[in-house]
This record gives structure tokens, C-alpha cells and sequence, in this order.
């Protein structure tokens, strides 16, 4: 990972060259530190090399692998961040990439100020303060903050760090309806830009892994116009 003189190693993984060169500039002219990869071959070979603190990864890869392949084999080995860049606004892509595993979306052109703001976001929250959480018991489902873990029936549940983020944020307000704004300014950190269809993604992967059925949640439930609401069993949970 970076020294601590920059804000963070971000890891470009891009194949137009032109684009390549301009964001390593503009990023280290925002402070951070950058490692460039040109395909998911490469990408990867980066990735092992130099631990970044943070991945970007444009979808649209040459090779018989793409951004979506990268993504989904960074999550195998790891959960560090991952932004990932579309060509344009595209449900699909954006949807496809954040089910592959990403973390959040941009869209290109994009401003590099707002592209910094987002990496930015993404690294303060990524370091969790255990202090703030205390240990959760739901019955079959525990979550232990302090540990970074989650188990379901005495299995640990391997959650990405955007996946644990989020259920500890519902967790934490059991039987309360926190709105897709306020789990974008919460646990990804933007008070001003977001897609909520990044929050939808997320939940779609996290019920996937801890619901016993995830086309009829018990934990993680809808409220239509609203948001979404986490329901322990019985109404019950013990804290400690």
C-alpha cells in the first residue's frame, strides 16, 4: 500500500493509453500515488505486486477477459475497493459491474474532481472504527465488528468490506428504515453525488449471502418508496 505521504495507492487498470496517462497525472496531482495496467492480465499482475489501496477498472477491457472478468477475480483474493468505469450511462453495465463485485460507478467523460471525491470517500470509509460497534447476535446471524466477520448458522459469511459496511449500518437500527440517501452518505460517504442504484445492487448481493431465501428476505426487507429496513428475529437481538 502507499506511504503515509500520499492519500493512497489507486491501481488504473485502462487500456487507452491517452486516458491512462491523463488520470495518472491528475491523480497524483489530487495526492495519491498510481500504478496503471492496460488489461486484466496485467491488472492483476499490478494488483499482487502493489497492494493498492483502491482499483479502477474500465469494463470495457480488450482480450477475451474484461473489467467485469477483473472484477469478479479481484473478489476472490480481495476486498479492496473497486471503482468501476463505464463508457456510458448504461443500466446493464452499471448493474453488471456492481453485481461482478465494484464498489460504486462512474461514467465517462467524467470530472477528475468529482472521480477524486469518490476515491476519497471510499478510503476514509474503508477503514472502520471497531469502538463504534458493538458485537450482534440475530439468532442463526451474528455480526462482530470488531472482527470484520459475520456468520450465519455458526458458518462465516465471506462479505465484501462495502457488503459488511452496510449491514453493520443496518444492524445497527433494527426495525428502522434508513432511506437509500442516507446508506450512500453513511456508508459510502457521499453527502452530495451517488447512485442509489449502487445501494440496490449491494443489497442484492448481501441478501444473497445471508438470507436463507433471497427472493423473500427476512433480514434485510423492502419498504417500498422508503428504503430498506433490517428486522432481527422475533423483534430480538442482543448487543455486546
Amino acid at each position: 500500500m502507499a506511504t503515509q505521504q500520499t492519500l493512497g495507492l489507486i491501481l488504473i487498470v485502462e487500456d487507452d493509453e491517452r486516458l491512462r496517462s491523463a488520470l495518472r497525472l491528475a491523480l497524483r496531482d489530487e495526492g495519491f500515488t498510481v500504478e496503471t495496467a492496460s488489461d486484466v492480465e496485467s491488472g492483476m499482475q499490478r494488483l499482487t505486486a502493489t497492494d493498492p489501496d483502491l482499483v479502477l477498472v474500465d469494463l470495457m477491457l480488450p482480450g477475451p477477459a474484461n473489467g467485469f472478468d477483473l472484477c469478479r477475480s479481484i473478489r476472490q483474493s480481495s476486498n479492496v475497493p473497486i471503482i468501476v468505469v463505464t463508457a456510458r450511462d448504461d443500466s446493464h453495465d452499471v448493474v453488471a459491474g456492481l453485481e461482478a463485485g465494484a464498489d460504486d460507478y462512474v461514467t465517462k467523460p467524467f470530472v477528475i474532481k468529482e472521480l477524486a471525491a469518490r476515491i476519497r470517500a471510499l478510503l476514509r470509509r474503508s477503514r472502520i472504527n471497531s469502538e463504534n460497534f458493538a458485537a450482534m447476535d440475530f439468532g442463526d446471524l451474528v455480526v462482530s465488528p470488531e472482527e470484520g466477520r459475520v456468520s450465519l448458522s455458526g458458518e462465516e459469511v465471506p462479505l465484501t468490506r462495502t457488503e459488511f459496511l452496510l449491514l453493520c449500518e443496518l444492524a445497527q437500527s433494527p426495525n428502522r428504515v434508513l432511506s437509500r440517501d442516507i446508506l450512500l452518505e453513511n456508508v459510502w460517504g457521499y453527502d452530495f453525488f451517488g447512485d442509489t442504484r449502487v445501494v440496490d445492487a449491494h443489497v442484492r448481493r448481501l441478501r444473497k449471502k445471508i438470507e436463507p431465501d433471497p427472493s423473500e428476505p427476512v433480514y434485510v426487507v423492502t419498504v417500498r418508496g422508503l428504503g430498506y429496513r433490517f428486522e432481527p428475529p422475533a423483534s430480538e437481538a442482543i448487543v455486546g
